[in-house]
């Protein structure tokens, strides 16, 4: 009977822990999913280091598939059906996150997480949230804004990275 005991109780210890969406220090979390944002929609995946109990670092980078087309004049020339480069369409960061689900004592489940990052094309924020259904599986979204842009040209497509964008999708615990 001790036996079987034991066996439950680890079974259920095993279970509620697997599903933490924030360990602390060694937790690893991926995320993939949609950016939204003005003039155009794409593909973000990040990838989250436990840094400590409730810190974390990491990398985000996105992609913009649909971009809106430009016509008409900029500056003093005039362009017709103007996309924008490989250039224009990526960007990279690197991120710190406080992990705030314990701090809140929340639903160890949801992990709400704002933070600050350094990109390609400018420094920035976001605030996120990720709830997980399973050990391994959740959903998360995300918001980012740009703090400040490192050009102050005003190039055709400039404000593609330099702009509020909204996220959403898969979370994967690793």
């Amino acid at each position: 009977m001790k036996k079987i005991i034991t066996l439950l109780f680890l079974a259920a210890f095993g279970i509620t822990q697997a599903q933490h969406a924030f360990t602390g220090k060694g937790d690893m979390k991926i995320n993939v999913g949609a950016n939204i944002q003005d003039g155009g929609s794409g593909i973000q995946g990040s990838i989250d280091f436990g840094l400590a109990e409730n810190f974390s670092y990491g990398f985000v980078t996105s992609y913009l598939l649909g971009v809106n087309e430009f016509s008409g004049y900029y500056g003093d020339t005039e362009y017709y059906g103007k996309k924008p480069d490989f250039g224009d369409r990526f960007d990279a960061k690197f991120r710190i996150n406080a992990n705030l689900g314990s701090v809140f004592n929340i639903d160890e489940k949801l992990d709400i997480y704002p933070g600050l990052s350094l990109g390609l094309k400018n420094f920035g924020g976001h605030v996120g949230g990720r709830y997980f259904f399973t050990e391994g599986f959740g959903v998360f979204t995300e918001v980012g804004f740009p703090i400040a842009k490192y050009s102050n040209d005003n190039e055709m497509f400039d404000h593609l990275n330099n702009q509020v964008t909204f996220s959403l999708g898969a979370s994967f615990n690793l």
